[in-house]
């Protein structure tokens, strides 16, 4: 998910004059946040008792970093989906070809998950994985089939990289369609739009059925669960609202909430998804703080104003977030298997495994990003003439 904006995006309808965007374009503290978000995903799975990923002894400690974490995944992930929405917009060239647009999305996504597809059968289920579960997370079309062996199949976090795919299709249309939107009633369309996402659960809850069931005692069924959190066209309404969050502070519209009280709900709207039926923590007790808090923070870069996220290494840490999302998961497994499937450990020895599982795995991130991610970017990413 690039964050870097590349043109002015024009002022639809009427309205104050676009704001100035922040120096050379970037919104580096955007980045630094990616990290955060990517860290929540880490703690959710390594909170798992089932795979036992949890490294706790004490059931009280595991069941409490179990619970504290245990929606701390779907958070991460619409954090990344309104994210992707905001920025793509907030970069989009002016006279930029859906074909140069797909290209650069492509090969930012796809090399790292064909390097962490590979690693995944080749580490942790080649042997038990059918070609009708690899043949379509390959092809990253996984979340659209609603059989959880399949889109929770091979390295479960790229289900996500099917919405994205998704996502990139329709951007060039989804992009026509909201620049027509008069400036004056954006925030009408984005208020609309987190309406939708909320009451999507509602509908899974009424009209869907209570089987089969999700594995692990979860709340819900199969089909419930993919349609609320899996499925594409769903999901889509998450970075429609990210699209709408940009064009808002592009054209220049009101912005009424600072960083800190955005993140403070947040915090807040993570509380109560401990507290509500589950169908509703997966995304829509999280839309609206986290639809805040994103052109809050860029609003901190634009306007000059001091911000931790942007130091050097969060901005670092940022960068990497997207090869640490994607190999997190296969490496927890892995370490798991090292350390052995029985063996648990103490409070304070619990804490030191789970940081040095972070730091090798960011160091695995570290490698895929240079390795794989950049060259892809540099090489591929972009037609022949601008990579010259």
């Amino acid at each position: 998910m690039s964050i870097s904006a590349e043109s002015n995006a024009t002022a639809t309808g009427r309205g104050p004059r676009p704001r100035q965007r922040a120096v050379h374009g970037r919104l580096p503290s955007l980045t630094g946040l990616r990290f955060i978000a990517a860290v929540l995903v880490f703690c959710y799975h390594s909170s798992l008792a089932l795979p036992a990923l949890n490294p706790f002894s004490s059931p009280d400690v595991a069941d409490g970093y179990r619970h504290l974490f245990s929606n701390a995944g779907w958070a991460g992930v619409s954090f990344f989906f309104i994210l992707s929405g905001f920025v793509l917009t907030w970069s989009a060239r002016e006279g930029d070809r859906p074909r140069h647009f797909w290209r650069r999305r492509f090969f930012k996504i796809y090399p790292n998950h064909l390097v962490t597809w590979v690693l995944a059968l080749a580490l942790l289920s080649g042997s038990t994985t059918q070609w009708w579960q690899a043949v379509p997370n390959l092809a990253l079309v996984h979340a659209w089939i609603p059989e959880f062996t399949v889109f929770l199949g091979v390295n479960p976090p790229s289900w996500s990289l099917a919405c994205e795919l998704f996502f990139y299709l329709c951007f060039p249309l989804f992009l026509r369609w909201i620049k027509r939107i008069p400036a004056a009633h954006l925030w009408r369309w984005a208020a609309g739009t987190a309406g939708a996402v909320i009451a999507v659960p509602a509908l899974a809850y009424l009209l869907l059925p209570g089987n089969p069931p999700m594995p692990e005692g979860s709340p819900a069924s199969v089909w419930q669960y993919w349609s609320v959190y899996m499925l594409p066209p769903v999901r889509a309404l998450d970075f429609v609202l990210g699209m709408l969050m940009a064009r808002i502070v592009l054209t220049g519209r009101r912005f009424p909430v600072r960083a800190l009280p955005a993140a403070l709900a947040c915090v807040a709207a993570y509380a109560l998804s401990l507290h509500i039926p589950w169908l509703y923590a997966l995304d829509a007790v999280f839309v609206v703080p986290m639809a805040l808090l994103i052109p809050a923070v860029a609003l901190t870069d634009t306007a000059g104003r001091p911000s931790v996220l942007r130091s050097r290494p969060m901005v670092w840490l940022g960068e990497v977030s997207f090869a640490f999302y994607m190999v997190h998961l296969i490496l927890l497994n892995v370490f798991r298997d090292v350390l052995g499937p029985e063996r648990y450990f103490g409070t304070a020895a619990g804490v030191g495994v789970l940081l040095a599982q972070m730091l090798l795995t960011l160091g695995a991130a570290w490698l895929l990003f240079v390795g794989v991610e950049k060259p892809a970017m540099r090489w591929l990413g972009r037609p022949r003439k601008e990579s010259s």
